[in-house]
Formats: structure tokens, C-alpha cells, sequence
């Protein structure tokens, strides 16, 4: 291993633009070539900011601020370096084309591969994590987990000299994410390739990993051999990072015998043909009973159709065929159909929670999306600020009141996705991947809120990758299977 540094940061900083504290302040931090480095920390801790800065995609025009130096491979970090691969959080943010193949592809074409070259490494990257279509798989069509598993596709097939991960496996299915795993192990034979990942679980990811560096607050506070770092449990265990061998303790949910709110018979939904002509199945023969104060969990592999289903239950869709219905003690005198209801009356009924947050985020600040709702609905003004207040301390969203909520980092967006449609208290809620990017204390709040739901008479329907999280709240499962 050279002593040449792959990542050096001196006094690095930076401020998103309308912050008055920094997310990134004065970091110091050299990463060596061929290192594999794990970045942990709480939730909003700077993590994905620090992948943000390596990769050169942080902008002061608009308004952020920079301090400090950044050099990556031996230069300052700049947008389009070759030799950096990027899986972001979000990974619809960066798939541009419209077929499966095509979105490999051009990465390639990008950096001047030769062109008898390119389909077999689209080919080897596909098959590398586990690619259930072929090439020609349209991009609409695909569900956050295989949107993840493409993304991750497209930075293995550059064959890049430093990889950043942002929670690579997060909604990927158990198998996806082993394989996904196995084929980076693979790429990590070449000692030359320099790898930093941040996870929040990170047990899996052991063995891939010979170093941890630990944010709080935008500041490194350790940093050393994985041994070292993860024998300090009193840091770890204040910061709220999960521990490698340890998933909470939680007591299974009694079943409950409520009414009927919400029933699915034999629903099916088709997505229209996409831009390149093809149809994409989504959803077929899908029937499912959800009851007041009883948690249903969606499980099943990646584009299995859990999403689409949620879409479905909550009337965002209109089945292709079968039908779902609101019983009388969700529908009063309206139409029995969801996808029928005016969104006003909707929304105060059925509250849902989207896999990608910020297609529900309508204000421009923290404090004003979480009262939206309860103003909407009617609520004087002094519940409202109490609501907001009680859900903007329990989720740790209180020193962003009055951030965009476009500029929170990945476990922020969540929990705020998940406060918002809980301040209304809707008899039905659908969650969608509600942990996602949690560390272990917010992942314990979200855990106590959907409980405290659930109790209180709401119906859930839950579609995770968490098995912890459904074994905690949810007493009966649908496993749905390929679409």
C-alpha cells in the first residue's frame, strides 16, 4: 500500500446555504490510497456532505460556503474526476437514461471506453448485483431497491480508483445486498482502488472494512483500526451508531381483531408503456385486509411490487383490474374507492409515506411541513405548534426549524416524511421503508411513534427491508412475490 493520500482534508468545511451552523467544520483527515474506510455517525452528522465534497458536487454559487482545503488523488476535488466512483443516497437523482443498459453504457462512453468494450462490462456489472431483467429494462419502471442495485451497477462498471458508497444496501433485499457485497469484494482485490462507505448498519460490511472514522456534528471524533474505534462503546453508544453485533430488543406486537378499514381484492396495476414503447409489469392479484389498530408488513425482494401496492391501498393509483375499497367506517358516506376521493378528503383519511421523501415536501421549511397538515385540517393554532414542536424534538429536527427541507441530509428527509403524515393521526397509514438511514436513537423514536399509532386505532400497512423494525410493530406479514 502506497503513503500517497487518496483523500486529504485540511480544516475542510462547509455551510448549506440558510444554515447558521455548519455541517462540515474543520476536518482534518487524510485517507490513503487503497485504504476501505467506514464513515459512521448519527443521523445529520455531515456523513453524505463529506462524500458530497470528495466527490467535487458541493457548489458555492448557490449560496453554500467553503472553508479549508480538499485534495482528492492529488488535486483539489472537482466535479466529473474520472477516477472517483459515486453511489449517492438517492439514487434516482443520478439515472438519466432510459434503459437499464443504456444507463451503464454511458458512464462508459463518458470516459472513453472502447466500444467492443463496453456491453460485456455492462454485461459483467449488471450480473454483479444480482440484475433480475435484461438490458433493455426500462428505468421508469423500476422500484427504489432496483433503482439502488442500477446505480451501484453503473459506478462498479468504471472500474473507479476511489469508490464513495452512501448507504449502498440500504433498500436492497438480504440476497440483493449480499451479492452486492461479494461483487465489491471482488473489485477490492485490486489494491490500488480506495474505498469510503457510510452505513448505519454496518455488521455485514465488517469484513470489507479495515478502518472507521466517526463524525459528530461535522467534526471527526475517531479514527483508527475498526477494533479500536468499536471498542469505545460509551462514544458510540452517545452518538447514537449502531453496534456490529447488536439489534435492539423488542417485544412482538399482540395480533389485534379491529374493523376493517381498507380491503385490496385481486388488485392489479400495469405502468403505462415508458419512452422506449415497453410496458412494465407492476402489480398483480394483490389482496390484502387492513384493520384499526393492526400493523400489516409488505415484505418481499426488490420489485417485488410493496411499493406499488402502497400506491394502491392509498388511492394514488387506479387498479388496472380488482378493486379497492374503504368500508364504511373509513368511508362514512363517500365513495367506497380511494382513487376516487378529491386529495383534500384523502389526505385527511389515508397518509402515506413515500420511498423517495422529497416527492411529498411542499414548504419551504421544516417547521411549516409539519404544520401543514394539522392547518389544513382544521386545527387551531396553538395544536399545531405543540404537534410541531413535540415531533421536531423527539426526531431530532430542531436546530432545522427553518432549513429547506430539500437540503436535510438523508435520515432527516425520512423522519420528516414520516412526522409529516403522522401529525395528522390518519386512520390508515402506509409506510414506505420508514428506517431508511437511521441511526440507532432515531430508529427507536420512529419505532415509538408508529407503535404509538397503531394503539391509539390507525391501520398500517408497512413495506421494509427492516426485519427488526416489522418485528417490532407489525403482527401479521404479506410476503409478495415476483412481479
Amino acid at each position: 500500500m502506497t503513503s500517497a493520500p487518496a483523500i486529504r482534508a485540511r480544516g475542510f468545511g462547509w455551510r448549506h446555504p440558510r444554515r447558521h451552523t455548519w455541517a462540515l467544520g474543520g476536518i482534518d483527515l487524510d485517507i490513503r490510497q487503497g485504504e476501505r474506510v467506514l464513515v459512521l455517525g448519527a443521523s445529520g452528522s455531515g456523513k453524505s456532505t463529506f462524500l458530497l465534497a470528495i466527490a467535487g458536487l458541493l457548489d458555492g454559487s448557490g449560496g453554500g460556503e467553503m472553508r479549508g482545503t480538499l485534495q482528492v488523488l492529488g488535486e483539489a476535488a472537482r466535479r466529473g474526476s474520472r477516477a472517483v466512483g459515486l453511489v449517492f443516497q438517492d439514487p434516482h437523482s443520478q439515472i438519466v437514461m432510459n434503459r437499464a443498459g443504456d444507463e451503464i453504457a454511458f458512464g462508459l462512453e463518458n470516459r472513453a471506453v472502447r466500444a467492443d468494450e463496453i456491453w460485456p462490462r455492462v454485461d459483467q456489472a449488471l450480473a454483479g448485483v444480482d440484475w433480475p431483467y435484461d438490458r433493455q429494462r426500462p428505468t421508469s419502471a423500476l422500484s427504489g431497491g432496483e433503482q439502488q442495485r442500477l446505480a451501484l451497477a453503473g459506478a462498479l462498471a468504471l472500474s473507479p480508483r476511489l469508490l464513495l458508497l452512501d448507504e449502498p444496501t440500504a433498500n436492497l433485499d438480504r440476497m440483493g445486498a449480499d451479492r452486492f457485497r461479494a461483487a465489491l469484494a471482488n473489485q477490492l482485490d485490486d489494491p490500488s482502488m480506495t474505498l469510503v462507505v457510510v452505513e448505519h448498519r454496518v455488521g455485514d460490511w465488517l469484513p470489507l472494512i479495515e478502518r472507521v472514522v466517526v463524525l459528530d456534528a461535522g467534526a471527526v471524533v475517531a479514527d483508527g483500526a475498526r477494533e479500536r474505534v468499536f471498542a469505545d462503546r460509551p462514544m458510540l453508544d452517545r452518538l447514537g451508531v449502531w453496534l456490529p453485533e447488536t439489534e435492539p430488543s423488542v417485544a412482538p406486537p399482540v395480533p389485534a381483531g379491529g374493523e376493517v378499514l381498507l380491503e385490496a381484492h385481486s388488485a392489479a396495476f400495469r405502468y403505462p408503456a415508458g419512452p422506449m414503447g415497453q410496458a412494465a409489469s407492476g402489480l398483480a392479484d394483490f389482496s390484502a385486509a387492513l384493520r384499526g389498530g393492526e400493523a400489516v408488513a409488505l415484505t418481499g425482494p426488490n420489485g417485488s411490487g410493496k411499493s406499488t401496492a402502497l400506491h394502491l391501498l392509498g388511492g394514488l393509483v387506479r387498479p388496472s383490474s380488482g378493486r379497492v375499497e374503504a368500508t364504511r367506517a373509513l368511508a362514512l358516506d363517500d365513495a367506497s374507492e380511494p382513487w376516487k376521493w378529491p386529495a383534500r378528503l384523502l389526505a385527511s383519511r389515508v397518509g402515506s409515506v413515500f420511498q423517495d421523501p422529497e416527492h411529498q415536501f411542499l414548504t419551504s421549511s421544516v417547521a411549516d411541513e409539519l404544520a401543514l397538515g394539522p392547518r389544513l385540517a382544521g386545527a387551531g393554532a396553538d395544536p399545531v405548534q405543540q404537534a410541531t414542536v413535540e415531533l421536531m424534538e423527539r426526531l431530532g429536527l430542531t436546530h432545522l426549524a427553518e432549513a429547506h427541507p430539500f437540503t436535510l441530509s438523508g435520515g432527516e428527509k425520512r423522519r420528516l416524511s414520516v412526522a409529516v403524515v403522522l401529525a395528522t393521526h390518519p386512520a390508515v397509514l402506509l409506510l414506505d421503508e420508514p428506517t431508511f438511514g437511521q441511526d440507532r436513537r432515531t430508529w427507536g423514536e420512529l419505532r415509538d411513534l408508529v407503535i404509538a399509532e397503531r394503539d391509539r386505532g390507525a391501520a398500517l400497512a408497512i413495506a421494509s427491508h427492516d426485519p427488526t423494525f416489522l418485528g417490532a410493530v407489525a403482527s401479521r406479514t404479506v410476503t409478495m412475490g415476483d412481479s
